[in-house]
């Protein structure tokens, strides 16, 4: 490369043509003509191959996602109208089970049709109930009806299922039924209900008022010869549930206690 007025002169350049970034200029005639580059840069992805199926693709997206961003708008529009919030109704309140309890209690004694009656216990409450843990709905119903009844400190006659097999049989020959639940409560002699009956009547005050009248123990009572489990081991056999017979000398059973030897206290349950 030499340079010649101050200026540096490429020998492969003599031919009259030179190349720069955007375009070629031929000189030829003494005229210089402007060419588009001889390169020109390629369109858009539009125009690449396969493009349409993108295309189609982005507009099936766009479309839904409009689709669904008018749906949200009309649904928090319509919550925000005044004319459908006033056309909307809105479910009232259910009444609590023990509003419905007391509806359906009477408002005395008298106008309460006893179904079924307990002769003999007109002074106190009976429970049937059982002790053992076997089913767990059962057990939990039985202790809270026996706190509940026990909160008023009256007189309680627990028969206990489980401890004496003859309570069951007396159950259902008073309900006239073989499938019972338990527990089943009477209160003077008549017939109340079960677990539901009882906690139900207790929330509404309607407990209260058929328990009037009742005995009341002192506070802290606790029975001296059961420690209330309301059976004792039976003196006549020892709890052995056998007895000798001397004049034909072959054991017999007792026929004092059940099943399990055992009697009702006679201090708290005589």
């Amino acid at each position: 490369m030499a340079c010649k007025n101050g200026e540096f002169e490429n020998p492969k350049m003599k031919g009259g043509s030179y190349f720069n970034r955007s375009m070629t200029i031929h000189h030829g005639g003494g005229s210089a003509a402007a060419v588009k580059p001889s390169v020109e840069r390629l369109g858009s992805f539009k125009q690449l191959p396969g493009s349409s199926a993108f295309e189609a693709m982005v507009s099936v997206a766009g479309s839904s996602i409009k689709g669904k961003v008018k749906q949200l708008c009309s649904l928090f529009e319509y919550q925000k109208s005044p004319r459908a919030a006033n056309s909307v109704s809105l479910p009232l309140p259910s009444p609590t089970k023990a509003a419905a309890a007391a509806a359906k209690l009477p408002n005395s004694d008298s106008s309460r049709a006893f179904q079924f009656r307990l002769p003999g216990t007109e002074d106190r409450v009976v429970i049937y109930f059982t002790s053992l843990r076997g089913i767990r709905r059962t057990f939990e119903d039985c202790y809270t009806v026996r706190m509940i009844l026990k909160s008023f400190r009256v007189h309680v006659d627990e028969r206990d299922i489980s401890m004496d097999s003859a309570y069951k049989k007396e159950l259902q020959s008073i309900l006239g039924s073989k499938n019972v639940t338990l527990p089943q409560v009477f209160i003077k002699g008549n017939y109340i209900g079960g677990a539901e009956v009882i906690k139900q009547m207790n929330e509404v005050g309607e407990l209260s008022r058929l328990l009037r009248g009742l005995p009341i123990r002192p506070p802290g009572f606790v029975c001296k010869g059961c420690g209330d489990a309301r059976f004792i081991p039976c003196s006549n056999c020892n709890g052995s549930r056998k007895l000798f017979d001397e004049d034909e000398e072959q054991l017999r059973r007792c026929p004092d206690c059940n099943e399990n030897g055992l009697i009702r206290c006679p201090l708290c349950c005589g």
